[in-house]
This record gives structure tokens, sequence and C-alpha cells, in this order.
């Protein structure tokens, strides 16, 4: 049987046939504007929409995912090596003021420092003769001191000896020091020197700790008098790099740490604040802070001082000075 010739059927498909003509008049409609854009943009036509809602979802993606963590540079700086020594260090202190009454006895963020050493210390030479330096003060007991520093302490973290001696040394000659009560005189000696009374040592925080030392009743970095350890004035490593809380200021805070421990080597007890608004009594343990109801708070698990300080509400102002102007004497204790 011969095959007949494949010819295109002239009929059109009955769907055709029986569709509405409105609807077949709109659907060739439709169907022309889509030929001509095609016909002017080519392959964009497609391209546009699929980019719109790409862009929409990138959008919506960025709104909404969370924005990465800041950076404390601060913290950085305390976690990763040895920061500035001296006055320099200011600038790890807010400069903003804190709040006094809450709890102020956490070590600020700041440069880093050795935490152990070795227990063992050496003399920082006195100046020209090197067995003694002035006499300061005019009156009262004659107490000799020297000024010392825990072997195994990064030297970059506390700007070196010499400026932790020039330190203490300055504060402890200043007239608003001990020696300004005119009961006191004081002469920093070498280490040749037979008759010392106390010694000012820089010390790291492992060794302050220590249960012979400073102890840990109180579970913060903490400077201290020690009468059994060879009459020490044990100045916190942690604390002369970074301060105190209550504190804005470093140096003032290096000023107070020095006057509050030496007057523990001259006797004084600890004492709270003494008037609400006041400046706080050197002896005060400022270090902590200087609200009574939360130092008291934390001197209730020390056997030594849970009866210091009264929680009576009242807070002081910082205050680094045992006489705030010459003959006038702040409460020290």
């Amino acid at each position: 049987m011969q095959a007949e010739p494949l010819t295109a059927s002239w009929k059109p498909p009955q769907a055709q046939l029986e569709q509405d003509p409105k609807e077949a008049r709109e659907a060739r409609r439709r169907k022309g504007k889509v030929g001509r854009l095609v016909g002017a943009y080519g392959w964009r036509v497609y391209a546009l929409p699929v980019l719109v809602v790409i862009t929409v979802l990138v959008a919506f993606n960025t709104a909404t995912e969370p924005a990465p963590p800041e950076t404390n540079s601060a913290s950085q700086a305390a976690d990763g090596g040895a920061g500035q020594g001296g006055d320099s260090a200011l600038s790890e202190q807010p400069a903003a003021p804190r709040d006094l009454n809450i709890p102020t006895a956490e070590l600020p963020t700041g440069g880093g420092f050795t935490p152990g050493g070795s227990m063992a210390y050496h003399v920082v030479p006195v100046p020209n003769d090197g067995v003694s330096g002035k006499e300061a003060g005019s009156g009262g007991k004659l107490y000799h001191y020297t000024i010392e520093v825990e072997n195994g302490i990064d030297p970059a973290s506390y700007a070196g000896d010499d400026a932790f001696a020039s330190a203490v040394e300055r504060t402890l000659s200043d007239v608003r020091s001990w020696i300004g009560t005119g009961k006191v005189k004081l002469q920093r000696v070498g280490a040749d020197y037979p008759d010392v009374d106390f010694r000012v040592s820089l010390t790291t925080p492992d060794t302050a700790k220590r249960p012979d030392v400073c102890g840990f009743s109180i579970p913060f970095p903490t400077s201290c008098y020690s009468r059994s350890f060879d009459h020490r004035v044990v100045i916190n490593l942690a604390r002369w790099v970074r301060g105190a809380m209550a504190f804005t200021d470093l140096g003032l805070y290096r000023q107070y740490a020095i006057n509050h421990e030496v007057g523990h080597a001259l006797g004084k007890s600890h004492v709270g604040c003494q008037e609400n608004g006041a400046l706080a009594p050197v002896m005060m343990q400022q270090t902590f802070g200087v609200s009574n109801n939360y130092v008291a708070q934390l001197n209730a698990v020390d056997q030594y001082n849970s009866k210091a300080v009264p929680a009576d509400g009242k807070t002081c102002v910082p205050n680094a000075w045992p006489v705030l102007q010459f003959g006038d004497t702040a409460p020290a204790g």
C-alpha cells in the first residue's frame, strides 16, 4: 500500500474551534505582547524577574542576619601580651564617672601582667649613694623602708623598677601622705641598710593570694600588709597595672594603694565611709569600692574585717590621701 504524502492539516484543533471568541482574542493579545517584548529585549525579558527575586532574597537575609559581636580591644590587650606601664596605662581606664553604689571589686580590663613570680625579691637601689634617700617629714617616729620587686615579673607591664620606685617614693614624700600628719617621718633605704621597718613590694597576684601573704577569703586581686612575710607592704601587680573600678584615674589609684597599705604598716586598721558623699578615708578598702553596703557584704566572709565597715548605706568619693591639705587630716582610721 502506497503511503499518502504527509501534509499539514488546515483544520484547527477541536479545542480551538470550541473556544470562546472573546477568550481567543484575549489570548492572541497576550501572546502578541510577549512576542513584542521578546523581540525587543531577547533573553533579558526572562532574566529580569529572576534578578528581582534574587535581590529581594539577599536584602531579606541581610536584614535578618544577626550582627557580628563587638570586639573589646581592652579585653584583647588583657589577654594578649604586656601593656604599657606608668601613667600611659591611664588610657585603659574609662574616663566617665562610675556608679559607686554597685559591685566594684572586679579587676578592670587593661594591660597584661605576669600572674606568678618566684616569691623572692630584689631591692631597687637608692639613687646616689645607694644607702639611703632623703628623710621626709618633720615630726614623729622615723620609719625606714625599702622598695622591692618580686623576681620573675616582666618589667614591660610596670615600666621597670625605677618607674615603680619613683612612684612609691614620690607618694610617701608628699605632704598629703602620712608625713603630713606630723606624726611620721619616712626614709627610703637600700638593700644593705641594717634596720628596715617595712618593704614596699610589687608582687604578682599568685604570690599575693597565698594564705601566708594576703590570703584569698575575698576572691578578687588585693594588696595587703603582711607582718609575717618579712614586714612586706604587698602591692598587687594586677592592681598596679589595671587599678580598681571605683577609680577613673590609674595614677590616683596607685597613690591610694601605696598610702593604704603603708597605713597598715604604721598600725592603721580598716574603716568605712564616715560621711555620705565625702572623700573616702584612705584606710577604707577602696580597691573593692566606696559603698559601705557593698564593702560590708564582701567583708562578711573575712574574719579579720567582718565588723570593720557598717552596712549603713553611706557612699564616699574615692580618695588617695590621708591628709587632704596640709594640716587637714582625713579620717584615715
